[in-house]
């Protein structure tokens, strides 16, 4: 039997680079509100020192996004409508429909969920759907509570917590003397991005992320990648039914100022600064181990040691996966040469 061969085109993902006012201020509400990590944000000191410049009203706010974790929803908001300010995304928030605005808000799963999750959202009403739709998340850390929450705030309250929220953070953080410094390096970072290689996508996402190795998904047909500043050093990962985001954080030389240490050497050489997180280092070079192997053997509850954990992730000093952690030579490495980068001291000057 002969065969005809007609081939098609080989279909691409979209790849792209994009920045706005909005994204990092969705950014800097859901860094500050993430509790568990907040003591590893660059500028956790900062906000903490400021936060009675905060209007009672943004306080309030804030800890509600805490509680629900609506932080998610903002970012799921954005993703669709794409708005490049601030009264923007006010506008086009209004104007979603409601069956489209809960679609957007309830996270997506895989393919098996899909159509109950599209139902979820047509009966909005329903909060039996909602708890049903939940249990398919339980095992996530905040998802299933996060959808819980939802079918407990009306359309309206979502639209005007949302709203506020962003406008009223806007506002008190856009006051910052480095905000606009900000905006014009965020600005930089995507006009120099916006011809991309898309042939090889994986490594174009790797470059520009500074290390995400990221293997192509089923469905997912645009990559966002989303710089920021506000969620610095962490690099934070969503995706919805057909869009994967990665926000990664700003180079450092972006930001950087004449005689002032990178705040990645400053974070590295704390991390260092500690007996504990020291001798965790030393372990984790002679090999990874789990939380409750190092509890073991520290003698140490699994609070403490991942308090002190986290700050060395946090330094990319080492990594952890499915729950092992094991320790990052090559950026170990990079300690010294960085420090000798900024006092700009050649080799002949080291002793």
């Amino acid at each position: 039997m002969n065969y005809l061969y007609s081939p098609q085109p080989t279909e691409k993902i979209s790849l792209q680079v994009e920045s706005s006012p909005v994204w990092e201020v969705i950014l800097g509400i859901a860094g500050y509100t993430h509790i568990q990590l907040r003591h590893t944000f660059e500028f956790d000191e900062e906000w903490t020192n400021a936060r009675e410049s905060m209007p009672k009203s943004l306080v309030e706010s804030l800890k509600l996004i805490e509680k629900t974790n609506f932080w998610y929803g903002l970012i799921m908001l954005q993703n669709e409508i794409s708005s490049l300010t601030i009264q923007d995304f006010s506008n086009q928030l209004y104007d979603i429909a409601i069956e489209s605005f809960y679609e957007i808000l309830l996270p997506y799963k895989n393919r098996e969920t899909e159509l109950r999750r599209r139902e979820t959202a047509a009966s909005y009403n329903n909060p039996n759907l909602f708890e049903e739709y939940a249990v398919h998340f339980d095992d996530h850390d905040y998802l299933g509570e996060y959808i819980r929450n939802l079918c407990h705030y009306s359309y309206q309250e979502l639209c005007e917590l949302f709203s506020s929220v962003v406008n009223e953070w806007h506002s008190w953080i856009s006051k910052h003397e480095k905000w606009d410094k900000w905006m014009q390096a965020l600005d930089f970072e995507e006009k120099q991005y916006q011809s991309l290689n898309v042939t090889n996508p994986m490594e174009e996402i790797e470059h520009i992320t500074g290390g995400v190795k990221y293997q192509l998904e089923p469905s997912i047909w645009t990559v966002k990648l989303i710089p920021h500043v506000s969620y610095r050093p962490w690099i934070l990962e969503k995706r919805t039914s057909d869009t994967k985001l990665f926000f990664y954080p700003l180079k450092e030389e972006l930001l950087q100022e004449l005689g002032v240490p990178p705040k990645d050497l400053v974070r590295s050489y704390k991390a260092l600064g500690d007996e504990l997180r020291l001798k965790l280092l030393y372990q984790l070079l002679r090999g990874p181990s789990s939380l409750q192997e190092l509890s073991a053997q520290f003698n140490m509850n699994k609070t403490t040691l991942h308090h002190q954990l986290s700050l060395l992730k946090a330094a990319r000093l080492i990594k952890v996966d499915k729950g092992i952690y094991s320790a990052n030579p090559m950026e170990i490495e990079k300690i010294f040469s960085r420090l000798k980068q900024y006092l700009r001291l050649k080799d002949e000057e080291v002793f």
